[in-house]
């Protein structure tokens, strides 16, 4: 299967047999709760908001909405909001985590705790980005460009696992992984294509995923490059998950998508105990709900 926009995503998250809760983390950022509000108005999700009362009510007031009656956990400041967000996910109060107003370092510090109960098991959480791009024809999820500076080996198949749990969330049966570099070939003096290579072959005959690498973008998303440069793969042009060798080329990659190439994009970072709904101070209230819809539908 393909999906090609995230209208898709939006009727597979309502198809869910149970609503979701999203616990938002500081939730002073008007963007946040716009996204929130119009998730909840399309039947996605419950909503908990973690904070200072009289301010979470002051930014939903200037939404034209009124909270009263709505789940506040109340926090003093952004440092025990982010504890109690840990708290609520370990409890079971909600299902998954959404930054609010509150530095990056600081929302993440409680998750990565063991004792919280959030941390994943093989100590690997990473960024994964779903991108709907005017030009290809259906969603491409990128990863990690947000989390790990220079992953090992088996950071990146840690990676790669959480893409494809993505994935597979979303319906795809075996989608298909591309480990980007700027060649085809092995290179000892590049180690990124050593890492593909080896990762390639661990994953040969899995029955999960098809992975291909190294591979230039070029050759993941054109079938016509790879015809004209005679590489053979199911994955060449038609990928479903860009694996990049490391965070800037994850983070220049992403962000050219969005500005250069007109496309829209939901991101959440994977590995912990749940989703955890993570973009960008800059993002616009329909990204946000669009990572929203996304945490919904595999959750």
């Amino acid at each position: 299967m393909e999906m090609k926009s995230f209208d898709e995503i939006v009727v597979r998250a309502k198809g869910t047999t149970e609503k979701r809760t999203v616990a938002v983390v500081w939730a002073t950022d008007d963007h946040s709760q716009d996204a929130v509000f119009r998730a909840a108005d399309d039947g996605l999700l419950d909503f908990l908001f973690i904070g200072d009362p009289d301010r979470i009510k002051a930014v939903a007031s200037g939404l034209g909405r009124d909270v009263s009656d709505a789940q506040i956990c109340v926090a003093a400041d952004p440092a025990a909001a982010a504890l109690a967000g840990a708290q609520v996910i370990q409890s079971g109060r909600a299902h998954f985590l959404m930054k609010g107003k509150i530095e990056t370092g600081e929302f993440l510090r409680p998750v990565v705790r063991r004792e919280n109960g959030v941390s994943p098991e093989n100590g690997v959480m990473s960024h994964i980005a779903l991108n709907a791009i005017p030009r290809y024809r259906k969603l491409l999820l990128t990863t990690d460009g947000g989390m790990l500076p220079y992953p090992d080996k088996a950071q990146k198949i840690a990676i790669l696992e959480n893409a494809v749990r993505v994935m597979r969330g979303l319906g795809y049966a075996k989608p298909k992984v591309c480990l980007l570099a700027a060649v085809e070939k092995v290179n000892p003096k590049m180690p990124e294509t050593v890492d593909a290579a080896e990762i390639c072959e661990l994953y040969r005959d899995a029955d999960h995923c098809v992975v291909e690498g190294p591979i230039s973008l070029d050759l993941a998303l054109v079938r016509e490059r790879s015809v004209q440069k005679g590489y053979e793969s199911p994955c060449a042009g038609d990928a479903d998950v860009l694996i990049v060798p490391n965070i800037h080329a994850g983070n220049i990659l992403g962000k050219s998508l969005v500005e250069l190439a007109g496309g829209h994009m939901a991101g959440l970072v994977m590995g912990a105990k749940c989703p955890i709904v993570l973009t960008s101070r800059g993002s616009s209230a329909a990204e946000k709900f669009n990572a929203l819809a996304l945490a919904c539908a595999i959750c």
